[in-house]
């Protein structure tokens, strides 16, 4: 008699992971495949094909499947997840033998995109597959008690999407998700250093500046860095040097549609709930998390404890995959 396997999976646009209940995090990679234009074989997935992002030759296509947290190309998506389930197979140490499956999915999500996630999710062999909002995944892998009546406010800043929810007895009370994140933020900067310096950058290099340089909108030292990119009007290479003051200006205005939908979550709260918002705080994960100075910064703009997750990057996940223990329970609170 075969055991069957139950796994978690958090399909973002920046990374995917897959998380076993008896081995935690067995998978943590970039949402990236490369595949041979011509064939269109799947050549390398995860971290080697972001490796190639903007070094290959034209027969060599390098694409990011998923955006804004949904499926942009589904043939794609479903050879990265075939791929990803070998590699998570082996890294447990066997095959799944029709797996049960948890995938969060942005809250903002359409029935047709969901559809399209739980296909995918099928057609790699999945027995059973159950969809979670991903605010909820993050709260439960935060180790928040999701389903007390409790408010638990979770600020989500993914790739491609920011989620803001307030959950209380095992569900969504209120929730604004935004297609703003941390890919948003790194156009912001290419957009910028191409505006002002007459410099074109590829996107590893915007996510380096954001991560050294980048800062939320609060006062800081200012630092510096160098980056070197392609100037547009000789074609050469050339190397300037960038200031943080300057990245946190190109990144202001998708950092003040983060604030709106966190204030606007908030507003849409009950009011029996709001005392527990001022006792308990926010909770911030995801990779926009991370961001130099962003929990000093919403700490000052909506006046309550903010906190930040012990792991914000695989909160999702582990919640995606705690959730198989708590789903019944979820489904019965939502009947």
């Amino acid at each position: 008699m075969f055991q069957t396997t139950e796994i978690g999976i958090d399909l973002g646009t920046a990374n995917i992971l897959v998380y076993s209940k008896s081995k935690g995090i067995v998978f943590n990679e970039p949402s990236v495949v490369a595949i041979d234009k011509a064939t269109k074989t799947v050549l390398a997935v995860g971290t080697e094909a972001k490796s190639m992002i903007g070094k290959t030759p034209n027969k060599i296509a390098v694409i990011r499947p998923m955006k804004d947290g949904v499926i942009a190309d589904y043939e794609m998506t479903t050879d990265l997840l075939k791929q990803i389930m070998k590699k998570a197979g082996k890294n447990i140490g066997h095959t799944f033998r029709k797996p049960s499956v948890v995938v969060c999915t942005p809250s903002g999500s359409t029935a047709v995109e969901r559809r399209a996630i739980s296909d995918a999710v099928k057609n790699c062999g999945a027995k059973h597959v159950h969809l979670i909002e991903e605010p909820l995944a993050a709260a439960i892998g935060a180790d928040l008690p999701v389903d007390e009546p409790i408010a638990n406010v979770v600020v989500d800043i993914g790739g491609g999407t920011t989620e803001v929810a307030i959950i209380s007895f095992g569900g969504v009370v209120s929730c604004h998700s935004i297609r703003i994140g941390g890919d948003q933020l790194d156009e912001d900067i290419i957009m910028f250093v191409r505006k002002k310096y007459n410099l074109l950058i590829g996107d590893q290099t915007a996510e380096e500046i954001k991560m050294n340089i980048g800062y939320a909108l609060i006062k800081h030292e200012t630092k510096s860095l160098e980056i070197r990119g392609r100037d547009l009007v000789t074609g050469l290479p050339k190397t300037i040097t960038l200031q943080s003051i300057e990245i946190q200006e190109a990144m202001r205005e998708s950092l003040l549609q983060m604030l709106e939908a966190i204030r606007a979550t908030l507003e849409d709260c009950p009011p029996e709930l709001s005392g527990d918002i001022v006792d308990r705080g926010v909770i911030l994960t995801g990779g926009g998390a991370l961001l130099n100075g962003i929990q000093e910064w919403l700490m000052q703009e909506i006046v309550v404890p903010v906190h930040i997750a012990s792991s914000p990057l695989e909160s999702v996940v582990i919640g995606t995959g705690r959730s198989l223990e708590v789903i019944d329970k979820l489904r019965k609170v939502a009947k």
